[in-house]
């Protein structure tokens, strides 16, 4: 069981992403389609699963001082570090292995994935600014993992839309950290002592807005029906609630808890969803 645990299925809901493709696709979509996303969305949840194992790795002595991620079983003692840094490899090879039988080019994004993820654990993480952009690349790559493994490509401006949203994410998460672990920020996590609330705030202003402005045109330009234009206030509405959520509840430090704990992003998401396979499927 700490073995599963070690890989945080909890935050596998970022890598339904990789659907994103087949949305968007409804028209055309097929079984094989959806199977082949399928098994896109499980590899990527154990490669991802195996960076968290190299991340708690690294970070068991930091993460022992945190107040949440001292249950971690690293952190806490439950699992031996050597013992998940050799499972969490031998993974990444089978997950690798797997990826290159199911389609040879998801399987190297698959492994420029897992390589940067590594290169953002050892060294990147500390780097002001670049940290946050590199977990919005992780995104991207898994919007664009999950057209290669159905063979559809994505519109420039939903690349966009996915970077800026990964951005918001992301900088709404070092903002919660450095809310949450105030003084002692730079016991945990160093780069948090070169942020302020004052800039991450300026940064996700703009990121909002670039947001909302990318989606919309996306809706009018990304050769779809004129008729997606219909769901870009759920976006909105959803952006906004994450919005409140981190200035009015102090939340945000772990997107995926919001989406599954609060019912108002929850239904953001679902809304959406319907919204965009109902438009696509009638009026496409």
């Amino acid at each position: 069981m700490v073995f599963l645990e070690v890989l945080r299925p909890k935050q596998w809901t970022k890598n339904v992403l990789v659907f994103a493709a087949l949305l968007f696709s409804v028209k055309s979509a097929t079984m094989e389609m959806l199977w082949r996303s399928i098994a896109g969305f499980a590899l990527f949840c154990l490669v991802s699963g195996c960076v968290y194992i190299l991340n708690d790795y690294l970070d068991r002595e930091a993460d022992a001082a945190h107040p949440e991620k001292c249950r971690r079983p690293m952190a806490s003692g439950r699992l031996q570090p050597q013992a998940g840094l050799i499972f969490g490899l031998l993974l990444a090879a089978a997950s690798l292995y797997a990826g290159w039988r199911l389609e040879p080019w998801f399987a190297a994004l698959l492994g420029a994935y897992f390589i940067v993820n590594v290169a953002y654990s050892l060294w990147l993480k500390h780097v002001v600014i670049l940290d946050i952009m590199l977990i919005a690349v992780g995104f991207v790559l898994r919007a664009i993992g999950g057209g290669l493994v159905i063979n559809v490509a994505f519109t420039p401006w939903f690349l966009l839309c996915t970077m800026l949203l990964a951005l918001f994410l992301a900088i709404s998460k070092r903002r919660h950290e450095l809310y949450l672990l105030s003084d002692g920020c730079g016991q945990h996590r160093r780069v948090l002592e070169q942020y302020s609330p004052e800039l991450l705030n300026q940064l996700n202003s703009i990121v909002t807005t670039a947001t909302i402005m990318s989606y919309s045109l996306f809706t009018f330009t990304s050769g779809h029906t004129i008729q997606l234009m219909w769901t870009i206030p759920i976006v909105m509405y959803g952006i906004f609630r994450y919005l409140y959520l981190i200035h009015m509840e102090g939340l945000g430090g772990r997107p995926e808890k919001v989406l599954l704990e609060d019912v108002h992003i929850l239904s953001a998401v679902t809304v959406f969803a319907a919204s965009v396979l109902t438009v696509l499927y009638w009026f496409e």
